[in-house]
């Protein structure tokens, strides 16, 4: 119910008929066999609208839907290596990592150490720096490298 004097009515045929009494758009609406609809609260004086209510909730309900439909979720995409990889393995994991990029995905770089190369941290922290000048032109660190238990970490995001 719109509680103030005056509003700022827009009739059914979409016509601005100025400031009007709050009572006199009821009854506008009334006639009309319409809804009278407080269409933006905080205007001065609030505007108010003669309109089917329940068809402007559909609608009002399928623009919600239709821009929720069109939101991009970012997901985190993980790739997992180890201190010593190979070359060409090397090679194949940037390009999902380009890849994951380009589709506008975050990518969380895990670094697993078994065994004594745990005491060679330094060839992880090495390896992931090197993934970082890599795709320096289309990502930024949104995590630096950190150690959690036996594996090295490492976010990023693209520009």
């Amino acid at each position: 119910m719109i509680n103030v004097p005056y509003v700022r009515l827009i009739d059914e045929t979409g016509n601005n008929r100025g400031v009007v009494a709050t009572r006199e758009a009821l009854l506008a609406a009334e006639d009309a066999g319409l809804d009278l609809v407080e269409i933006a609260p905080e205007a001065d004086p609030p505007v108010a609208k003669i309109l089917d209510f329940g068809k402007y909730r559909f609608q009002e309900q399928k623009r919600v839907a239709e821009a929720r439909k069109k939101q991009k979720i970012i997901e985190i995409k993980e790739i997992k290596m180890r201190p010593n990889i190979d070359d060409h393995d090397y090679e194949t994991k940037m390009r999902f990592i380009k890849r994951f990029f380009e589709e506008g995905d975050k990518v969380k770089v895990t670094l697993r150490f078994r065994g004594r190369e745990l005491a060679h941290q330094e060839l992880g922290m090495n390896l992931l720096m090197k993934v970082q000048t890599d795709v320096a032109e289309i990502a930024k660190i949104e995590q630096t490298p950190k150690m959690e238990g036996r594996q090295m970490t490492m976010v990023m995001a693209p520009k």
